[in-house]
């Protein structure tokens, strides 16, 4: 029903409401610091001005990959997690580009608004596609950071393209060195753990997707952080992504070795992980990382679970601002 049908009186009222709702939702959506922080961000000068229209970018084999700019500043790119996309990224891309950096997502091949090709879903398609972006947005000095197969990504980034456009290096609750058990890795999670997540997928993805949230987010730890609203932004970001190329990345997160690519770490690097992650276990990863790349700053959130994104954000937020301005 529209306004226009309404009787005067109620439509008096209803206008009353949603104004009402509007300005409640203001208020709680952002904090007082946080509006602040939104009202005191840099106008960029105007030869700082970009015309940025275009949203989507076409990358070496024809794969149609979606990403957000936003902001001004040194760049700041943002590689997501499985089976997720850029918007997962929303509270660290916000908090810094209102300190004065620009922020960039996109969706991986296969993942939220980005095209489905069939082929392509590995590790090597996923770090050339990262490469076709910082390229064609000419981006330089700028600081990778990667959520979990994100990490992987960029891990690959660096192996197969190198640090030359690149001034800092991030890994949150990431793949690397490699999450499969084999000789080489013996504390490695077992074939079978992948294999059951395979098998949930191609039952029914839906409630797979929504029973994963359960460990991702630690509810079936005390006291967890997590809400109904951060798992139902998972289940509709995973629902987002293609079936084949979201069981496709499951080898790609899982079996990819990125040992050699860890060696080529040789800028500033900071890995944040929980020590409660369920998902991607912190010895086998943020330490075993940490190892590999002897210069890395390695910070451990006790107690916290894979989503830190999420579930410790204003931590994170800070600890990247801190890192970022450094």
């Amino acid at each position: 029903m529209t306004t226009e049908s309404l009787p005067p009186d109620a439509a008096t009222l209803r206008r009353d409401i949603l104004l009402g709702l509007g300005a409640a939702a203001a208020t709680t959506v952002l904090a007082p610091s946080a509006q602040a922080q939104m009202a005191a961000s840099p106008t960029p000068p105007p030869h700082a001005e970009r015309k940025r229209t275009v949203t989507t970018l076409t990358t070496r084999d024809g794969t149609e990959i979606y990403y957000k700019d936003w902001g001004h500043g040194r760049p700041v790119v943002f590689c997501h997690g499985w089976p997720l996309n850029a918007d997962s990224w929303e509270a660290q891309m916000l908090h810094l580009g209102a300190n004065g950096f620009r922020v960039i997502a996109h969706d991986r091949r296969g993942h939220g608004r980005s095209s489905q090709p069939w082929d392509g879903n590995d590790m090597d398609h996923y770090a050339d596609d990262l490469a076709d972006l910082i390229n064609a947005l000419d981006l330089r000095d700028a600081t990778l950071i990667g959520f979990s197969t994100g990490g992987g990504e960029v891990a690959r980034y660096v192996g197969r393209h190198g640090t030359g456009r690149v001034a800092q290096l991030v890994l949150v609750s990431s793949v690397p060195p490699q999450m499969l058990k084999t000789e080489g890795n013996p504390g490695g999670l077992p074939i079978e753990v992948f294999d059951g997540i395979r098998a949930g997928s191609l039952k029914d993805r839906s409630q797979f997707y929504k029973d994963l949230t359960t460990p991702f987010f630690g509810f079936n730890k005390p006291d967890p952080r997590g809400t109904q609203g951060m798992r139902d932004a998972f289940w509709f970001q995973g629902m987002q992504s293609g079936h084949k190329n979201a069981f496709d990345c499951i080898k790609a997160f899982s079996e990819t070795d990125f040992t050699e690519d860890l060696k080529k770490f040789d800028k500033p690097t900071l890995i944040v992980h929980g020590d409660a992650d369920q998902i991607v276990p912190i010895d086998a990863a943020g330490r075993a990382s940490a190892r590999l790349v002897p210069h890395a700053t390695l910070k451990v959130y006790p107690g916290a679970p894979h989503a830190v994104t999420d579930t410790h954000k204003d931590q994170l937020n800070a600890d990247l601002l801190a890192f970022v301005k450094a």
